[in-house]
């Protein structure tokens, strides 16, 4: 899972025992069990001192989340006595698609890595950092959960639970990947802490559908979109981490059209008026969280020659076109009005983020705080009675990977 889709997105990764998180052979470095992201973690960073802070992640909504669901219902959901609408042929191709693992030698690291974060000083070597640190984070909680889907469903439906240990396992290089991108400033995610620490939001089945399907999806569009756009600008590839996300996209392209296919195996997530409500419901979720993230990390995506608003435009819209091909219905984020709202929640969001950040005590701050939450939520539900854009079917598009390429 690529994005760090706080308000709906798993996160994932393989058991911290495995050698893709043992960085000891790149010699010292600081592991920090909850979040590089503080102050005096990133300024360590930033220095590539061998001390940071091991501080926990502030819980907010735009924090990424790991997640758990009701795994009695999933194994009702996909046991093909009691489900006559799986169609195991599909997901028997599926799985071979996943078995190939096209993917299997293509994260070799080189010395190229340790030598780019190197060159990388002052505040674009802290943003990175977090970059790397959030990102990790979300792969991590991605391969939790289909691991554990994995294993539960491993007696009702094998191919489906082979599928779901399968896309763990990518998950899993993706987190491993990134912690050893984190070993290059000389620090580490205690993943084994995050786990046992972290604490799990439950979900629904219906929902995890929804929201792992956007995520993967928009996870898919940031990264071939970052990876075009550094192709054709070779001066702004200033990490190699970059140069891998051809085909890492293609992994969370694959994650989601498996994702479609559960959604298909269960028409009544996507053929009344309670699922357009919920489609909508999660789409805006996934963009706005994606939004207001990434204006917050404006240098980041300045530091790679991005313009950070117009990158985030550009992987909504496309995202919602391709999500459009199976949620019933989907927000008209073309209409002008939808970003105009979307920038006036960013506005309201560095207000709240000032409040945090004076000496008030946190009763003022917590009074401070009531409009301006009342003002994002005013934005937010005018965005959601938008009116709709009807879509979706439930014939699969064979061909969408290379429509969407």
């Amino acid at each position: 899972m690529a994005t760090e889709m706080a308000l709906v997105k798993p996160i994932s990764k393989f058991s911290t025992s495995s050698p893709i998180f043992s960085n000891s052979r790149y010699g010292k470095f600081t592991t920090v069990r909850m979040s590089s992201t503080s102050q005096s973690t990133a300024k360590a960073a930033a220095k590539g001192g061998k001390k940071a802070a091991k501080t926990a992640i502030k819980e907010t909504l735009l924090t990424p989340r790991f997640y758990t669901t009701d795994f009695d219902e999933m194994e009702a959901l996909f046991n093909t006595e009691i489900n006559k609408n799986l169609n195991q042929s599909e997901f028997e191709a599926l799985l071979q698609e996943f078995k190939t693992d096209y993917n299997q030698t293509h994260f070799v690291r080189n010395k190229e890595f340790k030598e780019a974060a190197d060159k990388i000083d002052g505040p674009l070597r802290q943003i990175f950092v977090e970059f790397l640190e959030r990102s990790c984070t979300a792969e991590f909680s991605g391969f939790l959960l289909y691991k554990e889907l994995g294993r539960r469903l491993k007696k009702t439906n094998p191919v489906v639970a082979e599928i779901f240990s399968l896309m763990s396992r990518d998950e899993a290089r993706h987190a491993g990947f990134l912690n050893k991108g984190l070993s290059d400033f000389n620090l580490a995610l205690d993943l084994g802490f995050l786990t046992k620490a972290r604490k799990y939001t439950f979900f629904k089945p219906k929902f995890i559908f929804y929201a792992t399907y956007l995520s993967e999806k928009i996870g898919y569009w940031r990264y071939i979109t970052i990876y075009r756009h550094l192709k054709e600008n070779p001066e702004y590839q200033c990490y190699p981490i970059f140069k891998y996300f051809e085909n890492w996209c293609q992994d969370e392209n694959r994650h989601g059209d498996f994702f479609s296919a559960l959604l298909k195996a269960q028409p009544q997530f996507l053929n009344d008026w309670k699922a357009k409500l919920w489609s909508r419901f999660f789409c805006l979720s996934v963009y706005v969280t994606m939004y207001l993230n990434d204006c917050q990390r404006t240098a980041f995506y300045e530091g790679i020659g991005l313009d950070t608003k117009e990158f985030d435009m550009h992987v909504i819209i496309e995202t919602n076109r391709t999500t459009a091909r199976i949620f019933p219905a989907v927000l008209d984020v073309e209409n002008p009005e939808f970003n105009r709202r979307l920038d006036k929640m960013v506005e309201i969001n560095e207000q709240l983020l000032a409040v945090g950040e004076t000496s008030d005590i946190p009763l003022v701050k917590n009074l401070k705080r009531i409009p301006l939450i009342a003002a994002l939520a005013s934005e937010l539900l005018a965005m959601y009675l938008m009116p709709p854009i009807e879509s979706g079917s439930v014939d699969f598009a064979e061909f969408e990977p290379q429509l969407v390429y």
